[in-house]
């Protein structure tokens, strides 16, 4: 289930981590009150950050294209906050996954026809590794999986620290 909408302009620290861990945890809080049954609640978090400005979801094409001439030919952290909540009891953890992403350097023909695909409107950083922006990329040091938004050997563990075990449920 999507959360609801969160402001995340209002979830904006100094510590990128941090943004990223707090807004995991408040999308994970607003699916559990949407729910009266909600069991364990997965939210998830994604932050850019470059020369220690973290970038956001750009506005517009403009901003795309300025977000990807910056991180053109250089490396980023992409953090992704991570929270696991049991709506039944109220409690839960919350952690982050870093990873180091480099970009090939990329001519200005490249930005303009990846910007012009549409997929870098709505990602943290102008570009998503699953998808074209995978051309973009020549490196992940880390885990793939948190560049894609979603850690899944730290969910994992987060999930067998609330009894669940995740082998186990390819089983079925």
């Amino acid at each position: 289930m999507a959360p609801p909408e969160i402001s995340e302009a209002e979830i904006e620290l100094a510590d990128p981590a941090e943004t990223a861990e707090r807004r995991s945890w408040a999308k994970a809080e607003a699916v559990a009150a949407a729910r009266s049954h909600a069991g364990l609640v997965i939210g998830a978090d994604t932050v850019v950050v470059v020369d220690g400005t973290a970038l956001g979801k750009p506005g517009d094409a403009e901003e795309a294209r300025a977000m990807l001439e910056r991180l053109s030919g250089r490396s980023h952290l992409v953090i992704s906050g991570l929270a696991v909540l049991d709506g039944s009891a109220g409690t839960g953890k919350v952690i982050h996954e870093v990873s180091v992403v480099t970009f090939r350097r990329l001519s200005p023909s490249t930005i303009d026809a990846y910007v012009a695909t549409g997929e870098p409107l709505d990602k943290a950083g102008a570009y998503g590794v699953q998808g074209k922006g995978a051309a973009l990329v020549e490196r992940v040091e880390g885990c793939y999986f948190n560049v894609v938004g979603l850690p899944l050997a730290r969910l994992t563990t987060l999930l067998a620290d609330f009894g669940v075990d995740v082998p186990s449920l390819w089983q079925r």
